[in-house]
């Protein structure tokens, strides 16, 4: 998957419409998964994304995050932290089914289904990096260390 063309797909997002990956054929994007709105580390990923989101604008980049919630959820989520970048509802899973980030998982010692933690980078539609199982703490800096290493994404 590395190194190849990505598929394109296309998601409700916040503020209306959709996020087609496609329409971003000519930027690197940073697509990151998550389990929940407003969970703790959940919440604390989207503080580090958004405390470099200029950042990664200055290098060429755009970030979205990814989880199952609603649109309401993610507006609500969006606007309580102040997130600059938009998030995408995969409410019916065929995102997180083709980055296969659903996994099955114990929560308090009771089997649970939900999104393991991941983050992609595509330079100009094509996938360079993928992150799974992600642990939070530096998480956003590494991401953004490694979009400065793709050429010419500093000169957008």
């Amino acid at each position: 998957m590395i190194d190849s063309v990505a598929e394109d797909f296309e998601l409700p997002v916040t503020g209306g419409g959709t996020f087609r990956l496609g329409d971003h054929a000519d930027q690197i994007v940073v697509l990151y998964f998550y389990p929940r709105d407003g969970t703790p580390g959940c919440t604390t990923e989207a503080r580090q994304f958004r405390d470099l989101h200029r950042e990664f604008v200055e290098a060429g980049c755009i970030v979205a995050g990814v989880s199952r919630d609603s649109l309401r959820s993610h507006e609500n989520f969006k606007a309580r932290y102040e997130l600059p970048f938009d998030l995408l509802s995969d409410a019916d899973e065929k995102l997180c089914a083709r980055f296969s980030v659903i996994k099955d998982r114990k929560l308090y010692g009771k089997p649970a289904r939900g999104i393991e933690r991941s983050t992609f980078v595509f330079d100009r539609g094509v996938l360079r990096r993928e992150w799974r199982g992600v642990k939070v703490p530096g998480h956003a800096q590494q991401v953004l260390d490694f979009v400065r290493t793709i050429p010419e994404s500093g000169s957008k």
